[in-house]
């Protein structure tokens, strides 16, 4: 297993800053990201993130417009919204949705692990029942039937019936299940701090070294950084 390749899986679900800070995290930890964006995640991106998305320049369109995609947007430059620099660049690789044949969609693209951030509840259903019409839901199936990490974090509230039976049932399979729930023991004072603090609970399955670890302690400082 390779211990320097992880999938980042990214929906069009509410929660564009936390896969930010999750590739950012994981690159400058001089890990390969496999990046697999939804046809809607470029759009929730636009919305939240409230920063210009530069259309791609043809050498960087691999996250091509698909069909279905809200406005049928042109592809934008993944790297540069995610504020990456020409070395982290080197190091993210970016696939279609539609892609289905793309080397995630095999069990012998060897992985560390896979994670979904944000989750909508739509591929969430999917993974969870097995559907692999995409290559997301195909290379998060592999995950599960190759017996590799998959973190799953969906972002959505309130949660209907079937949204908690899907996700017990993703749990089954063997999918962690890990709700974008912020906390507030560390006293976060920015965004970005409530950001870090999610991508410290994902990093911890993956026995990842996250940079500046939020770890509650008893004591006078409650807190060990």
């Amino acid at each position: 297993m390779s211990e320097r390749d992880i999938i980042v899986g990214v929906t069009g679900a509410s929660g564009a800053l936390y896969a930010r800070a999750l590739v950012r995290e994981l690159l400058a930890q001089e890990q390969t990201v496999h990046f697999i964006p939804t046809a809607h995640a470029a759009t929730t991106w636009r919305q939240e993130m409230r920063q210009p998305m530069p259309e791609a320049r043809p050498a960087e369109a691999l996250a091509v417009a698909e069909p279905g995609a809200a406005g049928n947007a042109p592809p934008f430059d993944w790297p540069a919204a995610l504020g990456l620099d020409p070395r982290d660049r080197q190091r993210l690789v970016l696939y279609a949705d539609a892609d289905i044949a793309a080397a995630p969609a095999s069990g012998t693209f060897r992985a560390r692990a896979m994670i979904v951030v944000p989750c909508s509840m739509n591929t969430l259903a999917r993974i969870a029942h097995g559907l692999a019409d995409t290559l997301l839901a195909r290379a998060a199936g592999v995950a599960l039937k190759e017996r590799r990490p998959l973190v799953l974090v969906p972002r959505e509230t309130p949660l209907s019936l079937p949204d908690l039976r899907n996700m017990v049932a993703a749990a089954q399979a063997g999918a962690v299940i890990l709700p974008a729930m912020p906390a507030f023991y560390h006293h976060p004072r920015t965004i970005d701090d409530l950001a870090h603090f999610l991508v410290s609970k994902i990093c911890d399955p993956l026995g990842l070294p996250c940079s500046n670890p939020t770890r509650y302690r008893t004591g006078p400082s409650k807190l060990d950084s």
